[in-house]
């Protein structure tokens, strides 16, 4: 029987951890240790790709603090706090927050939300932790109430001791844009160690697999590894709609299976509703706001709509159903895929940033999130992932490559 609750797979001490998982665990507790009556700001930086079990180790880490703050401990009577800037993740840690002891729901909290409250009391937190810190606004947004610069560098100096987790590969929005350079430039003042997590947990794709995933998002088309559907179901669709009714199919065996997309479909309103039309008689809507506090893919009816990054970004689906939509395409003169900034749809990765002057970068930077997002959807399916492409050219590169290990 498959646990498809995101809770259950969040929640502390339900997990067998893995030694490298503990041994991390106890560094940073060691780190916050010698870090937190220090003058300077420290911070901890844990790097991670999508299913290596960075969320985990934070859920644990974060209850082991709260327990220390209540004890007779160096960090007994501190104040601390775990910060996400996604609204479903959110509210699984929400969840988890009601069922342990010392973890409470006041703890957790949306980045600004934490900034505004730090600088309103004119107080300085003592350990916080930042999960998906990939998704942290690096320029102001007035629509989120975001008035300074940078999210990380306002939480750092609110904090005595951060822990973070970053994923350049899940930068999802020009407002939230980070690469190595700018994060090793913000932190160059203040106390830094790192810690790179390799290990793939989610997926139980041969290794070759993901490094092909890895490859296609770095706008290289691989051939399709042999092993790719060795004890993983690998497909590629020429029809949309077929591989709805198998994703439909895997949903009714095991439960949390999803199709999901890419930007690049016209957000012309049919009945109220946004759809996606593609080839084979396709037609689902996209996926609303979702106001419930159960994250999205848990809800039943989701199966009748079509998932985005915003509502499936950090959570598992056993199987995913993946359409690569208009702006991605391969190039027949260098077989390379490319990115139709034209054909963008979503309004969050198009918009503009002072700091990034020169039309060349921000055409690079817009293109590379558009590829981010497809990392981030072919890294969702734990046992299985499908995919279909409405680049005609594309589409027929993939299937040839598939029906290569199929002979």
């Amino acid at each position: 029987m498959h646990n498809n609750q995101a809770i259950k797979k969040l929640a502390p001490n339900l997990h067998e951890l893995t030694g490298e998982q503990k041994q991390l665990i106890d560094q940073i507790e060691q780190f916050i240790n010698q870090r937190i009556d220090q003058k300077q700001h420290s911070i901890f930086t844990i790097f991670g790709d999508a299913g290596t079990g960075k969320s985990v180790i934070l859920s644990q880490l974060f209850f082991n603090i709260q327990q220390a703050a209540r004890r007779d401990d160096k960090l007994h009577g501190t104040k601390n706090y775990f910060l996400v800037n996604h609204p479903e993740i959110l509210k699984v840690y929400k969840q988890i927050a009601g069922s342990e002891n010392n973890v409470l729901k006041k703890n957790f909290m949306r980045p600004t939300s934490f900034i505004n409250q730090m600088h309103k009391r004119d107080e300085r937190a003592d350990v916080v932790i930042v999960d998906e810190a990939h998704l942290l606004l690096s320029s102001p947004d007035h629509y989120n109430n975001f008035y300074q610069e940078n999210q990380l560098e306002e939480i750092i100096k609110s904090s005595k001791v951060v822990i973070a987790v970053f994923d350049m590969n899940q930068v999802l929005r020009t407002k939230c844009y980070w690469d190595q350079s700018r994060l090793k430039k913000l932190l160059a003042p203040y106390y830094h160690e790192s810690y790179q997590l390799t290990h793939q947990f989610r997926m139980t794709a041969k290794p070759d697999l993901v490094h092909w995933m890895n490859e296609f998002t770095a706008g290289k088309l691989l051939p399709i590894p042999k092993d790719a559907d060795d004890g993983y179901d690998f497909r590629i669709f020429d029809d949309a709609e077929q591989m709805r009714q198998e994703i439909i199919q895997k949903n009714n065996r095991v439960g949390l299976s999803r199709i999901v997309s890419t930007t690049g479909y016209p957000s012309t309103l049919d009945g109220g509703k946004r759809y996606i039309r593609e080839r084979g008689g396709f037609k689902m809507p996209w996926d609303q706001y979702n106001y419930t506090s159960t994250p999205w893919a848990e809800i039943p009816q989701t199966i009748d709509e079509v998932g985005s990054i915003y509502t499936c970004q950090g959570f598992d689906l056993n199987y995913v159903g993946i359409i690569l939509g208009p702006p991605i395409y391969l190039d027949p003169s260098d077989h390379q895929i490319k990115v139709d900034l034209s054909k963008q749809t979503d309004v969050e990765s198009k918009k503009h940033r002072k700091d990034i002057t020169d039309q060349k970068e921000f055409k690079k930077v817009r293109k590379q999130i558009i590829l981010n997002s497809v990392n981030v959807l072919m890294k969702r399916g734990v046992y299985g992932t499908f995919i279909f492409a409405h680049d005609p050219e594309l589409r027929k590169a993939l299937m040839k490559s598939f029906q290569q290990i199929k002979k």
